[in-house]
C-alpha cells in the first residue's frame, strides 16, 4: 500500500526525520538530529556544539518596504539566538546566506548587516561568513547559528514528566500588532540563569505559539499531556489590542499567536515553587499549568471546566501569507 502524503510542515519534518533515522551511515558527532530547537554535535570531550538555522522571506516573515532592513537583520539573527536559548546554550558564531533583490542590493546588504551586527554585539556572536547572491525575486535571508552547551549540558524537549510544572517567562500574544515579532528579545540570559538555578526537564522557545510549542514537548516526551490554567496565562497588552480588531479573545491570541519568543520550561513542581517564591535575578516566571500522564492538551477555565485545546500554531505549508 503506497505511503500517504505528509500533512503540513510538521508532518513533512517527521517524514524526513524517520527516514534520516533509518539511514545506516551515522556520524559519531551527531548526538541529536531533527526534532528539537537545535541539533547537538559532540565534537570532543570538552565541547558540545548546538546548531540551528532559520530562513526568512519577504512577504512571509516580514515586509521589507514597511519594516526596514535593519529590523529584518535583527529578526533574522534574533530567532536563531532564541533557538540557542531554548537549549540553554551560549551563542558563538553565525553564517549568513542572502538572496538580495538586484535593485539596490549593496545598500540593502549593508543595512541588514547593521541590524544583525548590533544584536551580535550584545550577545557576543561573531559573524564569520556565508554566501551572497542577487536575483530578480524578493529578499530571502538565512542565518545559521552555532552555539555551545554549558557544563550542565543542553536542555531538550523530551524530558517532561507527569506532575511537572509548566512555566513561561513573559506575557504572550499579539506580537504582530505593533511589530513586536520583529523586535525579538532572545531569552539567552534567562535560560542560562534558570539552567543554573534548577533542573529543567524540558525547554522550548515560543515561536509558533504556546499551544503548538508545548505540544512539541508533549510529543517528544513520549506522549504526555498537559492542563493549562486559563486564568494563569499571562496575556500581553498587544493581544488585548488585537482582540478589539479581529474579534478573537485575548486568551486565544496568547495560546496560539506565536512569535513571542518567550521560553516555556517544564520543571519539577517543588523546584518551580522555589523559583516562583525566590525569583532568579532578571527572570520573570509564570506558572501556567502542569504535565499529565494522560495524553492531550487541556484548558482549565476560571469556572473550573476542563476543555480540550487544538494546537493552532503557524504551519508554513498550511497557513496563508499574512
Amino acid at each position: 500500500m503506497p505511503e500517504s502524503e505528509p500533512t503540513g510542515e510538521f508532518g513533512l519534518i517527521d517524514w524526513i526525520r524517520r527516514r534520516e533515522r533509518a539511514r545506516p551511515a551515522k556520524s559519531p558527532w551527531t548526538k541529536l538530529g531533527i526534532g528539537d530547537d537545535c541539533a547537538i554535535l559532540d565534537v570532543g570531550p570538552r565541547s558540545t556544539l548546538l546548531v540551528t538555522t532559520d530562513m526568512l522571506m519577504d512577504g512571509r516573515h516580514f515586509r521589507l518596504e514597511k519594516d526596514g532592513a535593519e529590523s529584518v537583520g535583527h529578526k533574522a539573527l534574533g530567532v536563531n539566538l532564541s533557538d540557542i536559548a531554548a537549549m540553554a546554550g551560549v551563542p558563538r558564531a553565525a553564517v549568513i546566506a542572502v538572496a538580495l533583490p538586484c535593485s539596490g542590493a549593496s545598500g540593502l546588504a549593508r543595512r541588514l548587516y547593521d541590524g544583525m551586527a548590533a544584536l551580535a554585539e550584545r550577545f557576543g556572536v561573531d559573524l564569520i561568513g556565508g554566501d551572497t547572491n542577487a536575483w530578480d525575486g524578493p529578499l530571502v535571508l538565512t542565518v545559521t547559528l552555532i552555539g555551545e552547551a554549558t557544563a550542565r549540558g543542553p536542555v531538550c524537549r523530551n524530558g517532561a514528566r507527569p506532575g511537572d510544572s509548566i512555566l513561561v517567562t513573559g506575557p504572550l500574544g499579539g506580537s504582530l500588532h505593533a511589530g513586536r515579532h520583529l523586535r525579538v528579545e532572545p531569552r539567552v540570559a534567562e535560560a542560562l540563569a534558570l539552567h543554573a538555578a534548577a533542573p529543567l526537564h524540558a525547554l522550548i522557545d515560543l515561536s509558533d505559539g504556546l499551544s503548538s510549542d508545548l505540544s512539541h514537548i508533549l510529543v517528544e516526551s513520549g506522549g504526555m499531556g498537559a492542563i493549562l490554567d486559563a486564568s494563569a496565562i499571562p496575556i500581553h497588552p498587544d493581544a488585548r489590542e488585537m482582540s478589539r480588531v479581529d474579534g478573537k479573545t485575548p486568551l486565544e491570541h496568547a495560546l496560539h499567536d506565536g512569535e513571542d519568543f518567550e521560553l516555556c520550561a517544564v520543571v519539577p513542581t517543588a523546584e518551580a515553587a522555589r523559583l516562583l517564591a525566590e525569583p532568579t535575578k532578571g527572570v520573570s516566571l509564570f506558572r501556567v499549568g502542569e504535565i499529565t500522564e494522560a495524553p492531550g492538551l487541556l484548558l482549565r477555565t476560571s469556572a473550573g471546566e476542563i476543555q480540550p485545546i487544538a494546537p493552532r500554531g503557524f504551519d508554513h505549508l498550511q497557513n496563508s501569507v499574512p
